[in-house]
């Protein structure tokens, strides 16, 4: 089984310096947080505050080049973080990073540890080809609201994923819905690594990523998508 990926060309005019590695999985055992798992986040923690040097996360030259982009397709960065500065900060703070299950750890981890906006999607709950668009305003998200299943609309021009069901994370990489996230129960995922811009590696990024799932996952089928050349 093999996902397709498109970025449409609304986005790459939007963003020419856009680019992303695939990591698709096959075979996976998931399960509750570890003292493994803890572990990495805390290591990835010290990895952050060490390429920082005391500059707060979205000093960082990739992080400035996400917020440009957020910029332009009218969303506020400062108010609407990109996953990756938005995990640095809690990560960089008295709370520290949370511990969610063992794959949102270990790709939340890759995520700190390069400054890099990661998300993992459960593949059996993706309906068709994942697609990066800028929204119409009518699609559905389906997220929750004070532990209720509640249905909301990107707004126009937003940039977001979606499949052929609607939504599947919105503001590019800003919030992930529910309908596709991975939970303990997952056995099947795409993970996905964002570079905007000239600082960011995400070979070496989508490469670690892909060494601890084999670590934590002991035979899962791994399909590392190398990325597209950046404009």
């Amino acid at each position: 089984m093999t996902l397709t990926l498109t970025v449409s060309d609304e986005v790459r005019a939007l963003a020419p310096g856009f680019t992303h590695v695939a990591v698709e999985a096959y075979g996976l055992v998931n399960g509750p947080s570890t003292d493994a798992t803890s572990a990495l986040l805390d290591d990835a923690a010290r990895r952050l505050t060490e390429r920082l040097g005391g500059r707060a996360p979205h000093e960082d030259p990739h992080m400035t080049a996400w917020r440009e982009a957020y910029t332009a397709f009218g969303a506020k960065p400062s108010r609407t973080r990109n996953s990756a500065e938005a995990l640095a900060k809690r990560a960089l703070s008295d709370a520290g990073l949370p511990r969610i299950n063992a794959l949102v750890d270990v790709y939340n981890a890759i995520s700190v540890a390069h400054l890099i906006p990661v998300g993992g999607e459960d593949a059996d709950r993706i309906q068709g080809g994942m697609r990066l668009v800028r929204a119409t305003g009518d699609e559905d998200f389906v997220t929750a609201a004070a532990g209720e299943e509640v249905v909301e609309h990107p707004d126009a021009g937003e940039v977001v994923w979606r499949d052929d069901s609607g939504v599947t994370c919105r503001r590019w990489n800003w919030r992930q819905g529910t309908r596709t996230r991975l939970t303990e129960e997952s056995v099947s995922a795409l993970f996905l690594l964002e570079c905007m811009g000239p600082h960011c590696a995400p070979e070496a990024a989508g490469a670690e990523l892909a060494e601890l799932i084999e670590k934590f996952s002991p035979g899962a089928r791994l399909t590392l998508h190398a990325p597209e050349s950046r404009a």
